[in-house]
């Protein structure tokens, strides 16, 4: 733990013990290339035994870290704690439900990595034959269209936990509830490049899911107009001159 990790990989958990096991040895496989790494399991105040099964998990990878809510803030806020938390300039994350296949990190980190020149800010993820219900996979189908009429961000779906980006910048970011679903458009606002990998999905594999179409409807059409003001309202200079000492 002393030695700077190269990537942080971010994980929000809300009462999800049955995964943990299972997601800390697929990070450890995955990103044994990418070492040193860490990883930070955000349990987002889980009323189940997820917090013994971090800690058991704690004894077979030192490199896991777990970040601790008093009480549930929801994903965007457990995000934000884990990239407040993390030790390394460029984060991915995952959602703690194990449909975002871990080995899929080191293709979405190369790219940034591999960055010279600082422009590129984030690189997404976009979900492939989705392992979700009909009626999810719907829902999220007509949100991606609207918001993608609406902010022009270029981007096939948002809802994909599967992310990575520069620690410096992201904290820059403005934040809100549910921020994580408008990353590209937020990138994109601040100048920086967003790209896009195609990346695998898997069925949940145990526990069940925190949310329902009725519930991201209610939220996204408040967010949405949010992100729209935010993006008519940002206004880049373009400097022309600079003198440095």
């Amino acid at each position: 733990m002393n030695q700077t990790p190269r990537i942080s990989v971010i994980v929000p958990m809300l009462n999800e013990a049955a995964n943990v096991a299972p997601l800390a040895e697929e990070i450890a496989a995955a990103c044994a290339p990418l070492a040193p790494f860490e990883a930070i399991f955000v349990n987002d105040g889980s009323t189940d035994a997820t917090a013994e099964e971090i800690a058991r998990a704690r004894a077979r990878h030192p490199w896991l870290r777990e970040l601790r809510h008093a009480q549930s803030c929801g994903q965007s806020a457990a995000l934000l704690s884990g990239v407040r938390a993390a030790r390394a300039p460029v984060c991915v994350t995952l959602d703690g439900d194990g449909q975002n296949p871990p080995a899929e990190i080191p293709r979405l980190v190369a790219p940034l990595l591999a960055d010279r020149d600082g422009r590129l800010g984030l690189v997404a993820g976009q979900r492939v034959a989705r392992r979700d219900s009909l009626s999810k996979r719907l829902g999220s189908r007509l949100a991606n269209r609207v918001r993608a009429r609406v902010l022009r961000d270029d981007t096939r779906d948002t809802g994909c936990g599967l992310k990575a980006f520069r620690r410096d910048l992201f904290l820059t970011l403005p934040y809100f509830d549910h921020m994580h679903r408008y990353l590209p458009a937020l990138m994109r606002r601040e100048g920086y490049g967003v790209a896009h990998v195609d990346v695998a999905h898997r069925p949940r594999a145990a526990g069940r899911s925190h949310y329902s179409n009725l519930g991201r409807a209610m939220v996204g059409a408040l967010d949405l107009f949010g992100v729209w003001w935010l993006m008519r309202r940002r206004r880049l200079p373009r400097i022309a001159h600079e003198d440095r000492p």
